[in-house]
């Protein structure tokens, strides 16, 4: 049941759960007790008296994370977190992973929790990339040794491709530009891993999460996925119930980072009522714009030229003789 009620977007299982304890949920109009309950085609599934409609398609979204959110729905510490700042009128969503409170960069965004935990695992074989600076003195040969993988403080990482993009030397240290590529993702990986080999990352950016990539996606934006991508990519982890079967994404952002779920005609204007923002005036036509305009016949037969009284006759002229072309001028020598 908290399976059936997070994937329709009504909460997270531990908060379902919360609500089946306190007798909120109710299956085909029997209040629930317990969770561990399978929900069959046609049963109707009510919470707080109001039907819970069926889920919808699964959806993916891009989102650049900012550095100084963090990625949870609720922090106990009350510091801002990614889903807060999200824009209005998307589903509810869950993060694919996590990027830290100080990392920035991509971050996707899924309403199937079931893609979700299969984009996560390792076996699913999607490498992660990221960009960090960091400050310290390492050369290439030493970053080499990570494709072996490394242990930090009884962790095993395994293999991370590391290359030194930028490097700028100074008096005391050097100031690194290093893109890493790798399959985990584990708990501040990237952090952990430069710092056993005398490096400080200073900033740090996700820039591909598997074949979704950052691009040109601006600080705080998010971007619907194409169903149409979705059908390709995700192929075999999402199923085939909730495979998306339309072209073109529900959510079109905007270019300060918003967005605004696409609606035209009656839908867009319930919306802006229901947003409290007063109904357009009415168009004015002028008068007579429904008449239909006679256009000038420009067709059929030309008309007979009246011929003058007092106008000579036409005589018609002597036609000229032929005359062949002259054969061109001899250049002089």
């Amino acid at each position: 049941m908290a399976k059936v009620l997070a994937r329709a977007g009504v909460a997270s299982r531990r908060d379902v759960e919360r609500l089946i304890e306190d007798g909120k949920v109710a299956l085909n109009g029997q209040l629930l007790t317990t969770p561990a309950v399978t929900v069959q085609a046609g049963d109707i599934l009510t919470v707080e008296g109001r039907v819970v409609n069926a889920p919808e398609p699964t959806r993916v979204f891009r989102y650049h994370k900012p550095a100084g959110l963090v990625t949870s729905h609720n922090d106990p510490q009350g510091r801002p977190t990614v889903f807060d700042a999200l824009p209005a009128g998307l589903p509810r969503l869950i993060s694919v992973g996590r990027l830290d409170l100080n990392s920035e960069g991509l971050l996707l965004l899924t309403n199937d929790g079931g893609l979700s935990r299969a984009l996560e695992l390792p076996s699913s074989g999607w490498p992660r990339r990221y960009r960090a600076r960091a400050w310290g003195r390492i050369d290439q040969a030493r970053l080499d040794t990570l494709k072996d993988g490394i242990s930090v403080e009884g962790v095993r990482y395994g293999s991370i491709e590391a290359r030194i993009d930028k490097s700028r030397d100074g008096p005391t240290g050097a100031n690194l530009w290093i893109t890493l590529t790798l399959a985990e993702g584990k708990n501040r990986e990237v952090r952990r891993v430069l710092e056993a080999l005398g490096l400080t990352v200073n900033r740090l950016i996700r820039l591909a999460y598997g074949p979704f990539a950052l691009g040109a996606l601006e600080l705080g934006a998010v971007e619907e996925v194409g169903p149409r991508v979705i059908r390709e990519q995700l192929a075999g982890l999402v199923a085939p119930e909730n495979m998306p079967q339309t072209d073109r994404p529900l959510f079109r952002a905007s270019p300060h980072g918003g967005g605004r779920r696409v609606a035209t005609g009656k839908a867009l204007a319930a919306e802006r009522i229901a947003a409290g923002e007063p109904p357009p005036p009415p168009k004015t036509y002028k008068p007579g714009w429904a008449r239909p305009k006679i256009k000038p016949q420009t067709g059929g037969p030309p008309r007979a030229r009246k011929a003058k009284p007092d106008a000579a006759p036409l005589v018609a002229r002597p036609s000229r003789p032929f005359r062949p072309a002259r054969p061109p001028k001899r250049p002089k020598p």
